[in-house]
């Protein structure tokens, strides 16, 4: 059995190249069904994102033998548009690839921990489909596991790369936590809603939405429980905020030097932190120069998220270590499997020479035959029956002139165990 992984990702191909081979989840099980029908093929799992299509797939044959490229290519009707754009890994390299991706080392974002979420769920609809079997089943334990020791032993994951979550994460900066403050989000596109969900998890309850189109506002703030309000209410709204991000596409500042100076007084000196991470600035930068404002620009952001990047990156070395070790346990343990079947007949032959041989010397005793002489015939007789298959097997391979199998047949019964 051999195992393969052919796909194409962000590395490899662009977005108008990568949607073409996307997979709807509502077709993957007959899309699983349909590779399973493909000869040699006995297990799948297919795994699909906006950043990669990759087949996970176990094969009987060789690992030319199964056009598995061009099964995608025929699947989604692109004909060979994506040829160059594919990659095709196999055995150890298959292996470590996996335990790459489930511990976001692969992805556009270096440890994201979205990537381990999607690979689970492509693992249960390919489990439930039936599409799984013995070699993927113990590759995505394997893999989930070793995500979880990633995230536990290194630091991978631990810094904000991002604009959004960098903001977010200068919040301990100034709040020791998050729970009785208030956010006041100006904007509600994807920046603000990323950032809605890190302060979220970061423990923060209370939020307003602000935005230009009040219905968009509204269907932010539901997702979140928050209060939505339009661009004009801000300066009424300001002194509740201990926290104010804004992320518009406005071309003239939205918060004035003399809206943060109303707010100020109103909170009695209570400090504000302002994140501006718009462009061209929604935050006129005078309001830098307010005592007990706090304000940080895109500028400020990006250089935390380039620092947070190179930490990331030694991470990663790390992790690489880790892998290679996690590659290595999964290998011994598939080579101990896969001598099970062997172990297994071996033993069950040597069981019952064992019983026939004690058979016949039980019937010796009941004749009244003497014990030494049982034992005797015990022992030798027992010790011919295991060592007949393998002399002879030794004896065919001497004659055959196969030295290697002499050697390994030589081996085996090497008496250097020190018993």
């Amino acid at each position: 059995m051999s195992l393969h992984v052919v796909g194409i990702n962000h590395r490899t191909a662009p977005v108008d190249v990568r949607e073409r081979v996307v997979f709807d989840p509502l077709q993957l099980p007959d899309a699983l069904r349909e590779l399973l029908g493909l000869p040699q093929v006995s297990e799948a799992v297919i795994v699909s994102t906006c950043n990669r299509t990759e087949l996970y797939c176990v094969t009987g044959g060789a690992p030319g033998d199964v056009d598995l490229g061009g099964w995608l290519e025929r699947y989604h009707g692109v004909g060979a548009g994506i040829h160059d754009s594919l990659y095709r890994l196999d055995e150890r390299i298959a292996v470590a690839h996996t335990f790459a991706v489930a511990a976001g080392l692969d992805s556009m974002v270096l440890g994201e921990p979205q990537i381990l979420g999607q690979l689970k769920e492509a693992y249960r609809a390919a489990h439930e489909t039936g599409s799984t079997g013995p070699v993927l089943n113990r590759l995505f334990q394997a893999a989930f596991s070793v995500a979880k020791r990633v995230r536990t032993e290194t630091e991978i994951g631990v810094n904000a790369v991002s604009v959004a979550s960098a903001a977010v994460s200068m919040t301990r900066t100034v709040f020791a936590g998050l729970e009785q403050r208030t956010a006041l989000l100006i904007g509600a596109g994807d920046t603000a809603a990323l950032a809605a969900r890190h302060l979220r998890a970061d423990g923060l309850r209370r939020m307003i939405i602000a935005n230009r189109s009040i219905d968009a506002a509204r269907d932010l703030a539901a997702e979140f429980q928050a209060f939505a309000i339009g661009l004009e209410d801000i300066g009424a709204h300001l002194p509740e905020a201990d926290i104010v991000l804004a992320s518009t596409a406005s071309p003239t500042p939205i918060v004035t030097r003399g809206m943060v100076e109303d707010a100020l007084a109103a909170r009695r000196r209570r400090p504000i932190l302002m994140l501006d991470i718009a462009v061209p600035r929604d935050i006129d930068p005078g309001v830098a120069e307010l005592e007990d404002v706090y304000l940080f620009t895109i500028d400020d952001l990006q250089s935390v998220v380039a620092g947070n990047m190179e930490g990331r990156r030694q991470a990663a070395l790390a992790a690489d270590t880790l892998i290679a070790e996690e590659v290595a346990r999964f290998e011994s343990s598939q080579r101990t499997r896969d001598a099970g079947p062997a172990i297994r007949r071996l033993r069950d032959e040597a069981d019952r020479a064992r019983r026939q041989t004690l058979e016949q010397a039980e019937r010796m005793l009941a004749n009244g035959q003497p014990a030494r002489e049982v034992l005797e015939f015990l022992a030798t007789t027992l010790t011919n029956r295991l060592m007949h298959a393998p002399s002879m097997r030794l004896k065919e391979a001497a004659e055959a002139g196969d030295a290697r199998a002499v050697d390994a047949i030589a081996a085996i019964y090497r008496p250097d165990t020190g018993q």
